[in-house]
């Protein structure tokens, strides 16, 4: 996923101001101006990296000088211990950057491995793991990067890319054939033409009932094993062109067992909401430590 320069800036400047404020007063008090060294990043844990261009990005806009350097990419795969870059420069420099660097580093690495242990949960199953809405705003493009990186795949973007017809859309438009029926009227339009629609389903008589129009993917929303093994069934049986996701309280413990239900997707909204931090540290290197 390629993000825009623009959109890294913003973010780390706002992160930055939010951070430092009037200043930095514990590096300004112990910390000679002048004073260069190094930092290492390094991986106390085992996992995926993801975020390494906004981490560069936020040691730069403090200090243009302060050199980034690493051998990783984007979807690294890392062991305990691991360097994963080197930072050189004025040590005030660094440590104003130091928190908000490794901030945006550990979240978006917490997220690409969390992803990674999914979809290796369910290798084999020809089922593909999906994020959610369900991200920190402003960060929605970070986070979902970072499940790319971990191996799973991206849902919609946003509400403007692809028309998913939840419960509260069902219940405004007054039933669940009409919400569908005025959503396939829209998808002739120039404007919203060829967009995919989704609808969520919450029973087997919302499954039937959805099946029978020509709609691009049904989500079993909270669908128990055995009743979600039904619904893939019946769906099969009457449309072969849908696809099938299911959702909703997915855990790394049941994953694999609705992936073997045969939906062809599994979203959880846990890979952005629920990941742990990669625990990451940054260890300085004095002059006098590099001797």
């Amino acid at each position: 996923m390629e993000i825009k320069s623009e959109y890294l800036e913003e973010l780390a400047d706002r992160a930055l101001a939010e951070d430092i404020g009037a200043g930095d007063v514990t590096t300004q008090a112990t910390v000679a101006p002048d004073l260069k060294g190094q930092g290492l990043i390094v991986a106390r844990a085992a996992g995926v990296i993801s975020g390494l261009d906004i981490t560069a990005l936020v040691f730069s806009r403090i200090d243009p000088e302060i050199t980034f350097s690493t051998k990783l990419s984007e979807g690294s795969v890392v062991a305990v211990g691991e360097c994963i870059a080197e930072i050189s420069g004025r040590l005030t420099s660094v440590l104003v950057a130091e928190r908000t660097a490794l901030n945006f580093l550990m979240h978006l690495s917490g997220i690409a491995t969390l992803t990674s242990r999914f979809v290796k949960q369910i290798a084999g199953t020809g089922c593909k793991i999906l994020d959610t809405r369900k991200t920190t705003p402003t960060l929605r493009l970070l986070e979902k990067r970072a499940v790319k990186s971990g191996g799973g795949e991206n849902h919609r973007l946003g509400l403007y890319d692809m028309i998913l017809i939840k419960e509260n859309h069902i219940s405004a438009a007054g039933s669940l054939t009409k919400a569908i029926e005025a959503a396939l009227r829209v998808t002739t339009e120039s404007k919203s033409k060829n967009m995919l629609i989704e609808v969520e389903v919450t029973s087997l008589d919302d499954v039937r009932e959805a099946a029978r129009f020509p709609i691009d993917r049904i989500m079993l929303d909270n669908f128990d094993l055995e009743i979600a093994a039904q619904a893939v069934k019946l769906i099969r049986e009457q449309n072969q062109n849908i696809e099938i996701e299911a959702s909703g309280n997915m855990t790394f413990e049941n994953v694999r067992d609705y992936a073997e239900t045969g939906v062809d997707f599994i979203s959880a909204g846990a890979l952005t909401h629920s990941a742990r931090w990669l625990d990451l540290s940054l260890q300085l290197q004095t002059p006098g430590d590099l001797s």
